[in-house]
């Protein structure tokens, strides 16, 4: 650990990358330092998404960084002018001089901090493997695991895990699950790969309508917590160790959102 109650922000950035590896992903956003703020950093606020209510809590903290899971910069978005609800999340950041790191497919996949991770090992998961390979050699969205239970209880206790409604797609709430297949947010989809995969379940965070449907046809349970709700668990492992590393203050700001 480095003793210390100030970090440059250059140092900060190398770490993070050094430790999430955002080059081996083909990701939707760019990771790493999204708005340049204070070259010294003081005090670190982490976050789930950069949204209006947590820059607005950062800049209450006096945070001099936000560290988040979601960015304020997508592919999908296109070019953005800096007008509306969008300029209600970059110029505060700007006036305040605060830092905006963030990590999408980065803090997904990670074996040891990452949410699929960290869900996993909260359920009480064994033999964690990657799982949800991505476009890049070596990138993967998320873990796979053993836990012996049924459909019903699962969904029970990821409930009571993530602390939000969960949906539930079985053929059978007696269902039988031995193994799991875990990408945390908005892969509804992706609960194929589980199926290509031999998995009897598969969790994440949204279920569309058809997918609920094709799922439980296909023989396996398909569970969604919450986009939001699965994703606080790696960006709070992700405080930790920054905050065991650099002995910076830390704060988590735990926005509400029920989708």
């Amino acid at each position: 650990m480095i003793s210390s109650r100030e970090i440059s922000r250059d140092l900060l950035l190398e770490y993070l990358n050094t430790l999430l590896k955002p080059e081996i992903f083909d990701d939707y956003c760019p990771n790493g330092l999204q708005i340049e703020g204070k070259t010294k950093i003081v005090k670190i606020a982490f976050a789930v998404s950069a949204t209006v209510d947590s820059i607005e809590k950062a800049i209450q903290e006096h945070a001099d960084a936000l560290i988040v899971h979601h960015g304020l910069f997508w592919k999908f978005h296109g070019p953005k002018t800096i007008t509306g609800p969008f300029a209600k999340r970059v110029k505060p950041l700007i006036e305040h001089n605060i830092n905006l790191f963030g990590y999408h497919l980065p803090l997904d996949g990670h074996l040891e901090i990452g949410n699929a991770a960290r869900l996993a090992k909260r359920l009480g998961m064994t033999t964690l493997q990657p799982f949800g390979a991505g476009k890049m050699h070596g990138s993967f969205m998320g873990v796979k695991g053993q836990l012996a239970t049924h459909a019903q209880a699962l969904a029970e206790i990821l409930e009571k895990t993530v602390q939000h409604p969960v949906m539930l797609a079985t053929p059978s709430p007696s269902k039988r699950i031995t193994s799991i297949g875990i990408i945390t947010g908005g892969a509804n989809s992706q609960w194929q790969l589980a199926l290509k995969d031999g998995l009897d379940a598969y969790i994440t965070g949204e279920m569309s309508e058809h997918d609920w449907h094709e799922a439980r046809e296909s023989d396996i349970v398909m569970l969604a917590g919450g986009h939001h709700a699965t994703e606080r668990f790696g960006i709070q492992a992700l405080m930790a160790k920054v905050e065991e590393q650099f002995n910076v203050p830390c704060v988590f700001i735990d926005s509400e959102n029920p989708a």
